[in-house]
């Protein structure tokens, strides 16, 4: 058999010097690599070479069994695409970025009185954004504040347009009450501004007048005013604390630092907008050994922009190859220029250096949390009598309410901690189930979790199967999932039911497994600690997918279920009638005398209706 470089060197004759994408496969047509070359035969003959490359590449060289082509009109393009395909293919030996999450920004709406709230997602209501936020909680921060600061609304616009007296925000100080006239148009616009302008990092210009009018109300004996005002200089001055540095010479910036050990990397991101810090999130991407700190921050940037907006500048705290191609990629997307730049000194370069020593000890906690982590997987692997220790762990609860709004959960652990990108839930199904059947729902979870499984995994090369299932439950719960392994032909997959034991105390839990009689570990195992808190996880994302299912249908109206009746016609329907109800009850002849429902929909409404009757 032809060896992998040998293979490799077969595609040179048929290659030009154009640019674009490869692709190297494996003997099963598994995605090894994927690459972007500015000349693809140049390129791809450096991989046809026997010697000379690194222990990754050779590894990676020697596993090839045929390789596909794209070519691209510029590198540029070569550059998106293959990104693109990286963040869908997840190649082996590819650096890849786990986590394309995206990043929450506050809000303004387009009103006469417009809210101010958190937004994640792409930007499609009007207004003006102002981000991105490293996370949530950076931005409830400064919500917090800002309403306390600025007393803007945060009510949604149908609440608004239908209140009648002022809600509790205003009592606490948090709002103007716009909704009912406790302000003017022109004193709430005045507000605003002021949000928008602190936001645009104008924050010393807002203060120094809010410091001003409490002077002022104070020499008119207007205390009350003057307390207010100087609660809202309180409140900015908060957000800026929580805030940590912020740069003065520097209004806009991703800041990019890198740091690698061992095989593993951090990186860094803090977000820079207005003057100000926004937060900082830490990434892992994956990578070899023999990977350079150039290649690593090259892909990362590729695949983390690949879906966010980049800033007008980007500092780094290593250079990458194609610094020109990556400019010029990020500059179409943003659509004006971005600078890409590696300061050396002054206050960027601070900035850098902040950014790799928190990189830095991020990645220490980190391999120190991934060593206590393997150390807990080979415990569970001995007290469950496993081959070896699991690499992925799912444990199944269910949740509901006299089998009201039933759903399944399955969460996910494995080497690095818990995998949150891999968490499934389960709208219970079944029919005939009676209500409160737990057993009959962890089947139902069961049979379509493994039927899902067969489907997209049938060979288990993907790292989809489980080395271990935890199901909530004892004796009966262990049962079910015994015949449904049965019925699905799965013999080979080790699964646990952890049941509360005596008294349902923490502590006192007992393992069921198939055929053998229960046991109970160490009251102060570390593994029954790990059980535990693996257990409270399914158990909080049961109990929360089950709350918003809950909440969902009580929101839910039966108009959304008749044929034809879309929005307005929703509106029209509740404007003459008043409500849902009123709706169902109504005759005929009333249904078609609501402007804008014709007769063909009056009878089908009025069908539906009935008809459910």
């Amino acid at each position: 058999m032809p060896k992998g470089h040998e293979i490799i060197h077969g595609y040179l004759k048929t290659l030009d010097s154009s640019p674009g994408v490869y692709r190297m496969l494996d003997d099963q047509s598994r995605v090894l690599y994927v690459g972007k070359a500015r000349n693809l035969k140049a390129r791809v003959s450096s991989y046809a070479r026997p010697t000379g490359h690194s222990r990754r590449i050779a590894r990676m060289i020697s596993e090839t069994a045929s390789m596909m082509f794209l070519t691209t009109r510029t590198e540029t393009e070569a550059l998106l695409l293959e990104q693109n395909l990286i963040k869908q293919l997840k190649p082996k030996f590819n650096v890849l970025l786990r986590d394309d999450k995206s990043f929450p920004n506050i809000l303004v709406t387009d009103h006469a009185f417009p809210m101010i709230k958190k937004h994640r997602g792409a930007k499609k209501e009007k207004g003006a954004y102002y981000g991105p936020f490293a996370s949530a909680g950076a931005v409830n921060r400064v919500l917090n504040q800002l309403q306390k600061a600025f007393l803007l609304r945060n009510c949604t616009d149908s609440m608004f347009e239908t209140r009648t007296r002022p809600c509790l925000q205003y009592q606490i100080k948090r709002c103007t009450a716009p909704c009912v006239g406790k302000i003017s148009e022109e004193d709430y616009a005045r507000s605003v501004k002021d949000a928008q302008r602190y936001l645009s990092g104008k924050s010393t210009e807002v203060q120094e007048r809010l410091k001003t009018q409490m002077a002022e109300a104070s020499e008119a004996m207007e205390f009350e005013r003057a307390a207010a005002l100087r609660d809202r200089i309180r409140a900015l001055t908060q957000v800026q604390t929580a805030q940590g540095i912020n740069p003065q010479t520097t209004a806009e910036a991703d800041v990019i630092a890198l740091y690698l050990e061992n095989g593993q990397a951090c990186v860094q991101v803090f977000f820079i907008r207005a003057n100000q810090n926004w937060g900082n999130r830490d990434f892992y991407p994956r990578v070899g050994e023999d990977v350079g700190a150039a290649e690593v921050m090259e892909a990362f940037l590729g695949q983390f922009y690949d879906q966010k907006e980049p800033a007008r500048q980007i500092l780094l705290s290593h250079g990458i190859e194609d610094e020109d191609l990556m400019r010029e990629a990020l500059t179409d997307k943003l659509g004006r220029k971005v600078e890409i730049a590696v300061p050396q000194r002054g206050e960027k370069a601070e900035l850098v250096e902040g950014a790799l020593r928190n990189a830095k000890e991020s990645l220490g906690r980190k391999m120190a949390e991934t060593a206590t982590q393997a150390k807990l997987l080979r415990g569970l692997a001995e007290a469950f009598e496993l081959g070896a220790p699991p690499q992925r762990v799912e444990v199944y609860d269910n949740s509901h309410i006299q089998g009201t709004n039933a759903v399944g959960a399955m969460i996910v652990a494995g080497p690095d901690g818990y995998m949150k990108n891999q968490y499934r839930k389960f709208n219970i199904k079944g029919d005939d189930l009676v209500p409160g059947d737990d057993f009959g729902m962890m089947k139902e979870v069961l049979k379509r979790r493994l039927s899902r499984l067969q489907k997209e995994d049938p060979d288990r090369t993907k790292g989809l199967w489980p080395d271990l299932m935890l199901i909530d439950g004892g004796a009966g719960q262990i049962s079910a999932v015994a015949e449904i392994m049965a019925e699905q032909g799965v013999d080979d997959l080790p699964f646990v039911g952890v049941a509360k034991g005596i008294d349902r105390d923490a502590g006192k839990e007992e393992f069921h497994r198939p055929g053998q009689r229960p046991f109970a570990l160490r009251h102060n195992d570390p593994v029954l600690y790990f059980v535990q808190r693996l257990r409270d996880e399914a158990h909080r994302f049961a109990i929360g997918t089950h709350r918003a299912k809950r909440a969902k249908s009580q929101m839910a109206n039966p108009l959304d279920e008749v044929p034809g009746v879309g929005a307005a016609r929703k509106r029209a329907l509740l404007a003459h009638f008043g409500s849902a109800k009123a709706v169902s009850r109504a005759n005929l002849a009333d249904l078609k005398a609501v402007e804008g429902v014709s007769g063909a929909l009056a009878e089908r409404i009025y069908a539906y209706f009935n008809e459910k009757a």
